[in-house]
């Protein structure tokens, strides 16, 4: 399982987004961050929360 923390991108947010892959939990992310704080990812950012994602070892 994959993880993404909304924190762990620097907002001051607790929500938590996990997918079974890396493009699921960037697909919800990109969702949340258009929904909740009004920011549309573009690929450079995607780019950059692919840094932020973890695998929690969990499936």
């Amino acid at each position: 399982m994959k993880t993404l923390k909304c924190r762990d991108v620097g907002f001051d947010c607790n929500a938590e987004v996990r997918a079974n892959t890396e493009q699921e939990v960037l697909t919800q992310a990109s969702k949340h961050a258009r929904e909740v704080h009004g920011v549309d990812v573009s690929p450079q950012m995607a780019e950059q929360i692919k840094t932020k994602i973890k695998d929690d070892g969990v499936r």
